[in-house]
């Protein structure tokens, strides 16, 4: 094997690591660590064990993402480049692949993290890999708001590796990215909407319509709106949280409005470009507000 395609194969297995979105979910995980712990207080092996186990499970979901719906991915334009579908990876490569990086990370964190959080993180990995990926995509239009548990894990997963214990306020960040997860996804359901009729996969735009979608969409972040005001009122987070989330929040409902009113493409993708934005703004703000009180 050459250099060059040696080269390409590793880019090809980082690719179905899902880095983006691995990176999102980990930042989750580590304001969720941070949270949990007095201002100051730092204890970097535990947290660096911590990232690390959890981003090795992340990327191994990711990676079985990419075994389970290769079928799909080569029918969607969006996917169809990805390693599996053009052949530059085989399954049984991206399933050894997968099942070492899931290996891995539980062994680091029940090893160097502690059990709860090892049990916990594999139950997100199943609950995506086993219960969504392979089930819940196909079997409802409800799939994202089901599946949306495990990929709104991290941050209690962060929680619990500095604490040992699941408590409420690692319950409310899990709580936020689970109501964040379907309008997210929901508008760019929409502007995918014909692929995934070709693929067979049963999002909620394509069994009940773009305007019931849009609906939805508005609904779920008007509620999403009320609960990111959660952590100021139960005195988790200050003023400076407070102020931000409103912020955020109004910019996030205005864009909703202006999908359900007129639900273009160009809107569907600003709408899911600013809601990673508005997750990583709060989770940011959140950080901002612990760290400063």
């Amino acid at each position: 094997m050459n250099t060059l395609t040696a080269g390409g194969m590793l880019a090809d297995y980082y690719k179905l690591t899902k880095p983006k979105v691995v990176a999102t979910l980990v930042f989750t995980a580590i304001v969720g660590m941070l949270l949990a712990l007095p201002p100051g207080i730092l204890p970097w092996p535990l947290m660096g064990w911590a990232t690390l186990g959890i981003a090795l499970s992340a990327a191994s979901g990711a990676a079985f993402n990419h075994l389970l719906d290769r079928h799909i991915d080569a029918q969607m334009q969006r996917t169809v480049q990805r390693p599996l579908p053009t052949g530059r990876l085989s399954a049984r490569q991206t399933l050894l692949f997968a099942a070492m990086l899931a290996m891995l990370g539980f062994v680091v964190l029940a090893t160097f993290v502690n059990a709860l959080t090892a049990v916990l993180t594999l139950t997100a990995l199943v609950g995506y890999a086993g219960f969504y990926t392979a089930f819940l995509k196909r079997a409802t239009p409800q799939n994202i708001v089901i599946g949306g548990a495990a990929g709104a894990a991290p941050p209690l997963l962060g929680w619990t590796a500095m604490t040992g214990r699941v408590e409420a306020q690692g319950l409310l960040l899990f709580l936020i990215i689970f109501l964040w997860t379907p309008p997210h996804f929901w508008a760019l359901a929409i502007a995918r909407m014909e692929e995934y009729r070709r693929a067979g996969i049963p999002m909620l735009p394509v069994t009940h319509g773009v305007g019931y979608t849009c609906h939805q969409i508005v609904l779920y972040t008007l509620l999403l709106s009320a609960i990111t005001l959660l952590p100021f009122a139960i005195g988790m987070s200050g003023l400076l949280y407070l102020t931000g989330a409103a912020v955020l929040d109004g910019i996030y409902l205005i864009k909703v409005i202006g999908l359900r009113a007129d639900p273009q493409p160009q809107r569907c993708m600003a709408a899911f470009g600013y809601s990673v934005v508005y997750l990583l703004g709060l989770f940011g703000l959140l950080l901002a507000d612990h760290m400063l009180l």
